[in-house]
């Protein structure tokens, strides 16, 4: 590494990156090892309290001191929300690290990075300014429309655990995905296109107990763009608080590359786990999921499909299967299976005896998973939930005594040799995790950390019942790889969209890689609804094989088009498992 200082500035020449920063505004140029012009950088934070908005009035010059990696150059800078504040970017030889601090007292509403509020030079004028990127397409991990794999780098992005089916927030399928976005020049659909690299990446590089924000957004604005973090006024700082690194690099070869190494750095850093994975051989046998079926039942005949979870319902689905040899491993019981989601109860008159029935899948060879609900405070007392203003529970409050015994107690019966006897828990739901002002819960964790709080709980009671249990989550970050045994690559289709078609093999190969990525040990759940047509379905059916653990979500047909099953069909899907099972034992 090279450090020049030159009129008050610093210049500093890396193998990957050239950085010149300037010494009167808070301002640096960021290229590759190339010499193309990447970034314009605005050396701005606003980190916004309840206390009020976090401006910057003056921004001092640099000062660069040596450290072991490389250099640290730093800002002392004035706020209007807090006793001092301290912007600093940690060099190394091939990644720069932006980081902002804090002293004072305040709960956080807000983050900005690389941009902010700045009065500090007149000639600007006033107001929030942003950084600038020369990319023109940009990486999200975490899936949003299911229509595209990249987007234009001038619309925005989030990756976090708060989602839903509502206009706005259509990025559920991954709660969360790895916290990186990666941006290129070049107008490209194809992450796999040479004529897109080389990429630059944008990575939050923290640990899970620093994670106590809901969301991470890329925020563009009229060429220019920041980074936000949404704290929602529930991270308290008594002292000091130092955001988490964000991370820039340049040079990178290819997303899927950047997400490999994003987990791989973690790891080396002690900010995300290290898991020694000991699968069960049965967690790899080809997976059946009432849920599609219980939509085409719904679709066929009247009212909802959590109506359509019935003991009688998956008898003839499974009983239809077995006559055309299609005989899963693995049958998961969908919703609703329960009474309350918060207790999880079974419904005794959807699903009689269902401890019998249990045993007899074991009888025959097979395992039983029950779908969980996360976060829903159906059935449960408000001591043991998060609530709102008016005092009304808005989620189970992982943070609880209360929730916490409920929860193993309900886990032990659901999984152990006394209860149920059932052998793990489809996770789903994880997109709701409480968000918003005003509302209360009884520790410290928020967000990211506050959802990794809860499935922490499900994955230790889960294993304490029955330590075989497999838990199956839509987490594919390195942060949760310790509580979760296997990733499902979620739903197709957002089916709230008013075009809801998505390409089946191009949408879920994209998602399988990048789970594949960042933990080669993690097993993949491929799921299969919803499914726009039967072409897609067969498209679908042929690609499993190399992508995880096959997922069929249908017996007699596709609830969507509404086409009905023949015996071409399955074949194709005794075809498929075929398949699978011969890569599986290849790799045993």
């Amino acid at each position: 590494m090279e450090v020049r200082h030159q009129e008050g500035g610093v210049r500093i020449d890396t193998k990957a990156y050239r950085l010149a920063v300037d010494g009167a505004q808070p301002l640096a140029r960021l290229a590759d090892a190339a010499g193309e012009a990447s970034m314009r950088l605005s050396l701005l934070a606003a980190l916004d309290a309840d206390r009020g908005l976090d401006g910057t009035v003056a921004h001092g010059p640099p000062r660069v001191d040596r450290t072991a990696e490389g250099c640290e150059i730093a800002f002392a800078v004035t706020s209007t929300a807090w006793d001092t504040k301290e912007i600093r970017l940690h060099c190394s030889e091939d990644e720069l690290a932006f980081q902002a601090s804090v002293t004072g007292t305040g709960r956080l509403t807000g983050v900005r990075l690389l941009g902010g509020w700045y009065t500090g030079n007149p000639p600007w004028g006033g107001g929030e300014f942003h950084s600038q990127w020369s990319a023109r397409s940009l990486f999200d991990p975490s899936p949003d429309d299911p229509k595209r794999i990249l987007q234009p780098a001038a619309e925005p992005a989030t990756i976090g655990v708060v989602a839903s089916s509502q206009p706005g927030r259509g990025h559920w399928f991954f709660t969360p995905a790895p916290f990186l976005f990666a941006g290129t020049a070049a107008i490209a659909t194809d992450p796999d296109d040479p004529a897109a690299s080389p990429w630059t990446t944008l990575e939050l590089r923290c640990g899970i107990q620093a994670a106590t924000f809901s969301e991470l957004r890329y925020a563009p604005s009229l060429g220019g763009f920041s980074l936000e973090l949404a704290y929602e006024g529930a991270t308290a700082v008594d002292g000091s608080f130092t955001t988490p690194p964000l991370v820039i690099r340049t040079g990178v070869t290819s997303p899927y590359e950047a997400v490999r190494q994003h987990g791989e750095r973690l790891r080396a850093e002690g900010a995300a786990p290290r898991v020694a994975r000991s699968s069960q051989e049965w967690w790899t046998r080809p997976i059946f999921c009432g849920w599609g079926e219980q939509n085409r039942h719904a679709k066929l005949d009247g009212g909802h499909p959590t109506a359509a979870s019935r003991r009688d319902l998956y008898d003839r689905w499974l009983g239809t299967l077995a006559e055309q040899g299609v005989v899963p491993g693995t049958v998961v019981i969908d919703d609703r299976w329960q009474t309350t989601y918060g207790r999880n109860e079974p419904d005794e008159d959807r699903w009689p005896a269902l401890r019998g029935w249990i045993a007899d899948r074991h009888a025959a060879g097979q395992r039983v998973l029950l779908w969980l609900k996360a976060w829903d405070p159906e059935g449960l007392p408000a001591e043991a939930c998060v609530t709102d203003a008016l005092g009304r529970a808005v989620a189970a409050d992982p943070t609880s005594p209360t929730y916490e015994a409920i929860l193993r107690e309900s886990l032990g019966h659901l999984l152990g040799p006394d209860g149920l006897d059932a052998d793990g828990l489809k996770v789903d739901f994880t997109a709701q995790t409480p968000s918003g002002p005003g509302l209360r819960r009884r520790g410290d964790a928020w967000g990211v950390a506050l959802l990794h709080r809860l499935l922490a709980l499900v994955h230790r009671f889960a294993k304490e019942a029955k330590p075989e249990a497999l838990i199956v989550t839509h987490t594919p970050s390195p942060l949760f790889a310790d509580v979760t045994d296997m990733i499902r690559l979620n739903d197709l289709m957002r089916l709230d969209d008013l075009d809801p078609f998505a390409p089946a093999v191009a949408q879920m190969t994209h998602r399988a890689r990048v789970a594949a990525a960042i933990d080669p040990g993690l097993l993949i759940d491929t799921d299969d609804w919803c499914m726009p047509s039967k072409a897609e379905w067969r498209a679908y059916l042929s690609a499993k094989p190399s992508l995880g653990v096959p997922a069929l979500y249908y017996a007699t047909g596709i609830d969507h088009s509404g086409e009905g099953f023949d015996d071409a069909d399955y074949a194709a899907i005794r075809d498929s498992w075929a398949a699978w099972e011969a890569r599986r034992v290849q790799d045993a």
